[in-house]
Order: C-alpha cells, then sequence, then structure tokens
C-alpha cells in the first residue's frame, strides 16, 4: 500500500481507521525517544527520520539529494512495518533487539535486514521500540554509514 503524502499528518490521514492509531502511537514512540538531530519527513512514500542535509551534506548514496535515512515507519499492505537502518549495519544492535525482542511481544519476530513487520495490530512492543529509538545518536549513525555502508 503506497500513500502518496506530502506532510507526516496527510500520510496519517490517509490511512485506513484501524491504522491511524497504530502509527500514530509508532511516531509519537520514536519522536519522543529520538536524538536530537534526526529530522521527521515523508521519506520514499513512508514517515522517515533522517539526518538532514544540515547536519550531513552528502545526503544519500544512492541519491545524494535525499537526506540520509534512519528510521521509517509504514503502513503496508498486511502489515505495519518499521525500517530501522541501524539495526541493518550494527550487528550489536541487532544481537540486542533480537534478544530484547520476546520479553516484549508474545508473537514471533517477523523480520528482514532491516524491516519489523508488525501483522498483529494488539501486540506491537513500543516500549522496546522507544528503548531501540534511544540506542543511535546522529552522530553514531554518521560514523557506522560511512564505515559500513556508503561505498
Amino acid at each position: 500500500m503506497t500513500i502518496d503524502a506530502q506532510t507526516v499528518d496527510e500520510y496519517i490521514s490517509k490511512l485506513p481507521e484501524e491504522r491511524k492509531k497504530v502509527i500514530a502511537l509508532l511516531r509519537k514512540t520514536i519522536e519522543e525517544n529520538l536524538p536530537n538531530g534526526f529530522k521527521e519527513c515523508i521519506n520514499y512514500k513512508m514517515i522517515g527520520y533522517v539526518v538532514p542535509h544540515t547536519i550531513y551534506p552528502n545526503g544519500y548514496h544512492c541519491d545524494p539529494k535525499l537526506p540520509l535515512p534512519f528510521i521509517n515507519i509504514a503502513s503496508q499492505k498486511n502489515y505495519v512495518a518499521l525500517y530501522h537502518s541501524g539495526i541493518y549495519a550494527d550487528k550489536k544492535l541487532l544481537n540486542w533487539f533480537v534478544a530484547e525482542y520476546p520479553k516484549h511481544c508474545n508473537r514471533k519476530l517477523d523480520m528482514g535486514k532491516s524491516c519489523v513487520r508488525f501483522k498483529h495490530m494488539d501486540d506491537i512492543p513500543y516500549e522496546l521500540i522507544a528503548e531501540l529509538s534511544t540506542k543511535m545518536t546522529v552522530k553514531d549513525w554518521i560514523g557506522i554509514y560511512e564505515e559500513r555502508i556508503k561505498k
């Protein structure tokens, strides 16, 4: 499900009713816990938290006109997705997240490289996502990105 929106509020307003509350709570969870410096925007037709060009002028290596992405949240056809570049790029953070997940959620972790899929809207581990959001500063992310991802 792709949603064309210019702002985050517009994105949320276009969601099906049963997804609005979930996405809004994920947004609030991330916003309240993400270290300073990240900027909320629409990024890749999702709600994104990025390192703005004012902090990292080089932008994203795949398209330098875009800011450096960090976290995205999206309502997909059959699930809500949390994309976290830090768990893709930092094995220590990934291992922590995988170990903590069963302590916060009754369902099996459904995850790709950076994508955590939530098919059951009543079993999203918001407290774990809050803690995950605190784990990496803008400076940390830029360092890991330049060392491990940017080619």
